[in-house]
């Protein structure tokens, strides 16, 4: 079983490229939005649970979203292996990860990061947010924001999984078509 984590900042093309990675090498694509989504929209006892903490403002606790991912997990235990999207975003969280999957004695066989200038996710998002509508997309304060506390909480998580050889950086810049085609070099050498 081949686990990948897909990382980088907003913006970065982490959802497109999953998606690519996904059926090339026959991959469950998680999603944590996705997940969040499908567990809220069906009103499970876990996405009960994220809609109390999401409509108090709060952050969703890291066990209920590992609990998602369990259940995602134990829903598709024929599948080649996974391309975590999103996830994880704090070091907690790969901890967490890191058991939940050696439980079933596998394990994250790396993270890939792509790797973009800042002023390009800045105009990438604020192209998004004109396509998509959504509001966090069309203020750029506010991607400068996410941006920063991108930086200060998620980027560690690569430095986590570095530290354990499992790290691989590629050039987010460029059209969709190269890039996947970076990324597929990269996947096969895992």
């Amino acid at each position: 079983m081949t686990n990948i984590i897909l990382f980088g900042p907003p913006g970065s093309g982490k959802g497109t490229q999953a998606k690519f990675l996904a059926e090339k090498f026959g991959l469950l694509h998680i999603s944590t939005g996705d997940l969040f989504r499908y567990e809220i929209g069906n009103n499970t006892p876990l996405g009960l649970e994220a809609k109390s903490y999401i409509e108090k403002g709060a952050l969703v606790p890291d066990s209920v979203t590992i609990g998602m991912l369990k259940n995602k997990l134990d829903a598709n235990t024929d599948v080649k292996g996974v391309i975590f999207d999103g996830f994880p975003r704090t070091i907690a969280q790969a901890e967490a990860l890191d058991q939940l999957l050696g439980a079933s004695e596998a394990e994250v066989n790396g993270i890939i990061s792509l790797e973009v200038a800042e002023e390009e996710i800045v105009q990438r998002l604020l192209l998004r947010g004109k396509d998509s509508g959504r509001a966090d997309d069309q203020d750029e304060t506010i991607i400068r924001n996410r941006i920063s506390v991108y930086h200060k909480e998620t980027a560690p998580v690569f430095n986590f999984y570095d530290t354990k050889g499992k790290g691989i950086k590629i050039d987010g810049m460029g059209d969709i078509e190269a890039i996947a085609n970076r990324l597929e070099t990269a996947v096969k050498a895992l």
